[in-house]
């Protein structure tokens, strides 16, 4: 039993490293990874009206692959941009 809580805590504690920097957002912390999806998933569906209107849409291949791998891609590129050092 004492083993299981040891795993726990040490669990815990490697996790809620990973969030590691947090951002104060109107009063609440929440870890800067949370904001960088929010902006990836924010960008790719501002992405999507310009596919359809150069017609590109149709082309994409499915649909449920690619704008998931926008949201990945903008993402990363919204955390590279503001918390690389």
């Amino acid at each position: 039993m004492q083993r299981a809580r040891l795993g726990v805590t040490i669990a815990t504690a490697v996790l809620a490293a990973g969030c590691d920097p947090v951002i104060n957002v109107f009063g609440s912390f929440f870890p800067a990874w949370v904001v960088c999806m929010m902006a990836g998933i924010a960008l790719a569906a501002l992405v999507r009206p310009l596919f359809v209107r150069g017609g590109l849409e149709p082309h994409l291949g499915p649909l449920l692959v690619v704008y998931p791998s926008l949201a990945v891609l903008f993402t990363m590129l919204t955390w590279l941009v503001f918390f690389s050092t």
